[in-house]
């Protein structure tokens, strides 16, 4: 696979949120992410105050309004905190852009929040300078474009370092594995041809709604990504079933589409999710009869199958090897946004084997809701 112009990985993810003090010290207690970096009224920022979250190479922005006429406040009243902006760091800003919007891709229009995509723009301060870009994708999400080579600051101009470090905080979380997207019906081959035609992303899976379904609700989803395999997108939409897929109860609450979970990497997955769990965490479960098979349906894997039954993790296994997986309840009020935790022991799929046993899971938890 050949890009259509270099990306060096992801950069950082920014959240829109209510009150991003709040968001930090949640993630910070919840998740073990170590706050590195803060803007705001002290450091000259008039409009916004930022918490710049970290853990391994995962990057996190929580960003609040400091008005309510703020395009972010706006965001934020239509759907809640939320991921707004996914940011790719590539060596070359200008290039990028150019390539993106000569292929189709929306730069000067604003999104249904008034925040408008970006040209190429250049930010300065005393560390060096800062380049970077964005264009729209689905729903009010913006792709952003950073280039890091001549700025030595904590994270952008306007951002002085935090230093809340503690030595063993981390919960052993080293990458952003992929990061999925909600559309709505019929959308979907519309976003995968986007990223196709403007990124020259590969279709890399395809799951019907033969695959991905239950007795009352079911999707269907693609999986486009680089030619390095390190951005993996996935993209679901609805398929029509008996009750309410988790996608659509999603569009309703988030009012359109958006991000619905981030999977981090982990090396160490039965460590991670013992000390997420212990710091308050809530996963999804799956009844106990999923581990009484595990091995006949997965062959052999080096973790205790008690283990994983004990914290509720799943495995499934491809050609290239097994994955191990589980997800978190939404961690917002709205059933929205959620996180997912991998480790990869050789396998590139995404755990269809427990498709089924995840989906019920979450359609109990729909049922609770009273939205199945």
């Amino acid at each position: 696979m050949t890009d259509s112009f270099p990306i060096l990985g992801f950069d950082h993810l920014e959240f829109y949120v209510g009150n991003a003090r709040q968001a930090a010290s949640f993630y910070e207690t919840f998740f073990k992410f170590t706050n590195t970096a803060y803007r705001g009224l002290e450091t000259g920022s008039r409009k916004v105050a930022s918490y710049v979250m970290e853990q391994g190479k995962i990057r996190l922005v929580l960003s609040t309004a400091l008005n309510s006429d703020h395009p972010i406040a706006r965001s934020v009243l239509k759907h809640g905190d939320h991921v707004a902006v996914i940011a790719l760091q590539v060596p070359n800003v200008v290039d990028a852009y150019q390539h993106v919007t000569a292929r189709g891709a929306i730069s000067a229009e604003r999104n249904s929040a008034g925040i408008a995509a970006i040209p190429p723009t250049l930010a300065e301060d005393e560390s060096g300078l800062l380049h970077y870009a964005a264009i729209h994708v689905y729903g009010d999400v913006i792709l952003k474009f950073v280039d890091r080579q001549d700025y030595r600051g904590v994270f952008a101009p306007q951002f002085q370092p935090r230093h809340s470090v503690q030595p063993g905080w981390e919960a052993g979380l080293q990458t952003i594995d992929h990061i999925v997207g909600n559309v709505e019906w019929g959308a979907m081959e519309h976003w995968v041809k986007f990223f196709a035609d403007t990124m020259g992303f590969q279709l890399l899976v395809h799951f019907d709604d033969a695959a991905i379904s239950t007795e009352y609700s079911a999707l269907m989803s693609k999986v486009v990504q680089d030619g390095s395999g390190q951005i993996k997108l996935p993209i679901n939409e609805p398929a029509l079933g008996k009750g309410k897929s988790q996608i659509q109860e999603y569009l309703e609450y988030h009012q359109g589409p958006g991000v619905q979970h981030i999977a981090y990497s982990t090396h160490n997955i039965i460590e991670t999710v013992t000390k997420l769990q212990q710091a308050g965490v809530e996963f999804l479960r799956v009844p106990t009869p999923y581990y009484k098979e595990l091995e006949a349906r997965v062959g052999k894997i080096d973790e205790s199958i008690e283990q994983l039954a004990e914290l509720g993790i799943l495995v499934d296994r491809d050609r290239e090897g097994y994955l191990l997986q589980i997800f978190t309840q939404p961690v917002e009020d709205r059933p929205t946004l959620f996180f997912e935790i991998i480790q990869r022991h050789g396998a590139q799929s995404f755990g269809e084997g427990n498709f089924k046993a995840l989906f019920e899971a979450i359609e109990r938890e729909q049922a609770l809701r009273g939205n199945l």
